[in-house]
């Protein structure tokens, strides 16, 4: 769809009713609620933002009563009372509109809907595009070649493909399936007792309702032909009722809605708007952003802000500036760094820039090598790298200056490809997490605006996105320090807002002792990599599409017709309509679902078509995620992978691997198995993997001080026998390998506080059996049941539950009134304290093992972390005497930070391959 002149027709009502239930209450000063007013200015905000040089116009539906009322009297008669909180909001949102000077409308006897539907069609008639920003199914008949739809919460667009996927017909035939399946909300009658599947059905065979009416009598299925019958009336009522008006007399013409960047709009209404309801935070992303009045900056955005903002960021071009900027931070003992590079992936990363603030009233930014976008050539007037690297080494290494960073670990890992070593750290991604996990995310944009009120001016507004995105090396200088330096000021005022609260709030050891002292730890293995036999990849690949073909066979032969077995919509199509398979269920958009736990139970109940497809997806990811993909992230200098671990993204503390995901390689299938046999060592080297043998349940054991769980690991018994005997009570000599396998599931399964329905469905038992299951183990193990209770009650009353070491994991919704997010949020509070525990166990045996490295008393290289799997490349003549030494510290390094009963096991392997070593 061409964007050129096109019109956004904005759903205003229904964006209000979004906004409102997504976001919690919110008062202004005098107490007027306003988080309904909030929501719907930020998304307004972002459409200018996105579509500031198109037509936009706010439609609101009017009162309640419309023309619908008058063809069927209780037409949404049985929707709520308006929340009362919300009804003064609505006002303050068209007073939001109006401030803004978009064009709003709303029209006596008609939804938005209507009026929608009627600029769409005339806009369409003028060949001009529309696009419609709501998510309401009623206006999914609307969309054509010249209509298309935005979900703005999912920022998601609705074409011709997504309607068809929702309701199995074009556009122009929605109100056909809708008008025979009604609906509830609005109260349309429908036929009763006829879902989306039939009318599907019902009007690919005769085409539309008339045509279903006519031919009533020849519809097979007695009950369906009945209901058709009984309901006739109100079919053709709902058929009504679900067509949009779409010749409705507009009062605005189209041809008056001016694109929003040729508006005038006056800087005071929208200040004194945003001020008024308290919204700074807006106000600030505002002030960011140069979309409003491009011809006359200076009607939104208060001059002396802005010339302050300008003033504030400086760019340095001259050595003397230089020397004087180092003499200054020395005398202040801190300086905030950033650095600026051409490209995401660390290896092929060149430095562009380095910004830095040692104060809060201003910032600096220092060009490298900036290129003229038209000549390719590198900018004059920028300080030579040699002088650069020469100041910058002399801030980084000198221990009494601290360098602050968010997430320092690219930062390290960039500037020591250039010999920069850095002593002396402090990171305020990592501040953050140890302060605030759980509540937020951790990247600049949202502390900013979390702690700050500030909206980051954003990467994408310098280089652009898509085919017409540029590299950070090629953004003019002014526009550069203008981000850079801001990035290195925010940086600094985090570090202050953030670091006394540690102390403060008690999470100082997190952060001091474990997740700072892991950046340098983590820098050194993502540097190191580890080498990957690429020419084993590529024939892993060609028999992985050998065998899925294989499949494709298979699979259509039982279906007798070849279908796209990678679309759920197809697959369910084929098995649940086709197939007539029974326990087929619907998602939300009316398709059948085919996730892998259903598969997985169609075929343990034998249906070799789901066991066959089940293998196809496992191949098929595979080699896209790892056999292909692999191939491609090979570094061609060195012929290692280098992933990138996260630091700041899970509740309970463990790390996350990216580009490429080297955690989540499956090793409990065959086909998953062989990929790992793609890492390699080089000559003379040995791959050797050392993991924490059942870390969790000894620790479920540790925590909850069970006697009998810890006798069993103190007696260095099977735990999955042991619980088998105790819970199915019965001798050695009646346990079974089924025995020892429902006992797993139960151990782990309690662990992650499941339910008799879940266990029930694992272990393929009735609920009652597994009722009975777990109040045998509670019997057996009561410890473990007063662990799960305190752990729920301690979270209800304090909305955070801790690991051994004291980092806390702040749960959400532990006091919801919905039961679904209770229940997940009390499983999370049973977990967390199990898993964020042995992540931390894990991470200060890295870090103890790492110091052994640099103190040349391990002779080995820390390559991965796996969960609770540490792999090393290793000598071959110092295999023996460094597991000696690792493994000591794996089982024993904990024990100086607190005192533990349950001893922790370390199981080691050794291979030329990570796969023979594990």
């Amino acid at each position: 769809m061409k964007k050129e002149n096109r019109l956004i027709l904005i759903d205003g009502s229904a964006y209000i009713f979004r906004a409102y239930y997504a976001l919690p209450p919110m008062s202004r000063r005098d107490g007027t609620p306003v988080n309904a007013v909030f929501g719907f200015t930020n998304m307004l905000v972002k459409l200018i933002e996105d579509y500031r040089e198109e037509k936009l116009i706010v439609i609101f539906d009017a009162a309640r009563k419309n023309f619908r009322n008058k063809i069927y009297k209780n037409y949404k008669a049985n929707r709520g009372e308006t929340p009362e909180d919300l009804i003064p909001q609505f006002d303050l949102i068209k007073n939001c509109v109006k401030a803004f000077n978009i064009p709003q409308l709303e029209i006596e006897g008609f939804e938005a809907d209507d009026i929608i539907a009627s600029y769409s069609c005339k806009a369409t008639n003028l060949n001009i595009p529309s696009l419609i920003v709501s998510s309401d199914k009623d206006l999914m008949q609307l969309v054509n070649d010249k209509v298309q739809m935005l979900d703005p919460m999912k920022n998601k667009k609705i074409g011709v493909n997504e309607v068809i996927d929702k309701f199995g017909v074009e556009p122009d035939k929605v109100i056909q399936i809708q008008a025979l399946t009604g609906d509830k909300v609005d109260n349309i009658p429908g036929a009763l007792g006829i879902g989306p599947k039939t009318a599907l059905e019902l009007i690919k065979e005769y085409g539309d309702i008339e045509g279903l009416i006519k031919h009533v009598d020849k519809i097979k299925q007695e009950k369906r032909k009945n209901i058709i019958k009984d309901s006739i009336e109100d079919i053709r009522i709902s058929l009504q009722l679900v067509r949009l008006d779409k010749e409705m007399d507009l009062p605005i013409d189209i041809n008056d809605i001016k694109p929003f960047i040729e508006i005038q709009n006056n800087k005071n209404s929208i200040n004194n708007f945003l001020q008024e309801q308290g919204f700074r935070a807006i106000q600030q992303r505002l002030e960011n952003n140069s979309f409003i009045n491009n011809n006359d900056q200076d009607k939104i955005i208060e001059v002396t802000k802005s010339i302050k903002i300008k003033s504030d960021f400086i760019t340095i071009q001259e050595t003397l500036k230089l020397n004087k900027i180092i003499e200054d931070i020395k005398k202040v003992g801190f300086v905030a760094i950033d650095t600026e590079t051409n490209s995401l992936d660390i290896e092929k990363a060149e430095l562009v820039g380095i910004s830095i603030a040692f104060d809060e009233k201003q910032a600096f930014y220092i060009p490298i090598s900036h290129k003229d976008i038209n000549t390719n050539k590198v900018l004059k007037d920028q300080i030579p790298l040699n002088e650069i690297l020469k100041f910058i080494k002399n801030i980084c290494l000198d221990s009494s200056i601290l360098k602050i960073g968010q997430n320092l670990k690219y930062d390290i890992r960039i500037l020591k490809k250039y010999g920069v070593i850095f002593n002396s750290i402090d990171d305020t991604m990592l501040l953050s997490y140890a302060l605030d996990n759980g509540l937020t995310r951790h990247g600049m944009d949202d502390l900013a605006y979390r702690h700050l009120n500030h909206s980051t001016i954003k990467y994408k507004d310098l280089v652009g996105s898509g085919k017409k995105q540029i590299t950070f090396d090629y953004t003019p200088i002014a526009e550069a320090t203008k981000y850079a330096a801001e990035d290195a000021l925010i940086t600094l005022k985090l570090y202050n807002h953030l670091k006394p609260r540690i102390i403060i709030e008690k999470v100082s050891n997190i952060y001091e002792k474990i997740d700072k002292p892991l950046i340098n730890v983590l820098s050194s293995m993502e540097g190191l990599g580890i080498k990957v036999n690429k020419g084993y990849l590529k024939e892993l690949s060609d028999d992985f599409i050998k065998y899925a073909l294989k499949l494709e066979k298979e699979i259509y032969k039982i279906t007798k017709k070849e279908f796209n077995i990678g679309s759920p919509k197809q697959l369910g199509e084929i098995l649940f309509i086709e197939m007539k398979i029974p326990g087929g269920k619907k998602t939300k958009s009316g398709t059948y679902s085919t996730e892998s736990g259903i598969l997985e139970e169609l075929s343990l109940k034998g249906y070799e078509v789901a066991k066959l497809v089940l293998q196809w997806r496992e191949v098929s990811k595979l080699r896209s995620t790892y056999t292909d993909a692999l191939q491609e992230q090979i570094d061609p200098l060195t012929k290692r992978v280098h992933t990138s671990y996260a630091t700041a993204t899970t509740l309970t503390g463990r790390l996350s691997s990216n580009d490429p995901n080297l955690q989540n390689i499956p090793i409990r299938t065959d086909k998953g198995k062989q990929i790992r046999h793609a890492f390699i060592t080089e000559k003379n080297y040995k791959l050797v993997s050392l993991d924490y043998s059942q870390i969790e349940l000894r620790l479920a054991a540790e925590i909850s001080k069970d006697d009998n769980f810890i006798a069993a690991f103190k007696n260095n018994e099977d735990i999955h026998a042991t619980t088998a005997k105790e819970i199915f009570n019965i001798s050695d000599n009646d346990l079974t390998s089924e025995h020892r396998r429902k006992a797993k599931a139960i151990n782990f399964g309690i662990l992650y506080g499941i339910s008799p329905y879940g266990l029930a469905k694992q272990l393929s038992i009735t609920n009652s059996e597994a009722k009975i299951y777990i109040d045998n183990y509670f019997k057996r193990f009561p410890k473990i049941k007063d662990y799960m209770d305190y752990q729920i009650n301690f979270a209800k009353t304090n909305n955070y539950v801790e690991t051994v070491f004291g980092r806390k994991c702040n749960i959400k919704g532990i006091n919801d009134k919905n039961f679904a997010i209770r229940g997940f949020a009390e499983r999370q509070s049973i977990n967390a304290p199990i898993q964020g525990t042995a992540a931390d166990i894990i991470k200060l045996s890295m870090i103890e093992i790492h110091k052994k490295i640099l103190q040349n008393e391990l002779n080995a290289k820390m390559l991965l972390q796996v969960h609770d799997e540490l792999i090393f490349e290793i000598k071959s003549n110092k295999v023996k005497e460094s597991i000696i030494i690792i493994k000591k510290i794996m089982e024993e390094n904990h024990l100086q930070y607190k005192d533990f009963v349950v001893p922790l096991i370390i199981d080691y392997g050794i291979g030329d391959t990570w796969g023979e070593s594990h």
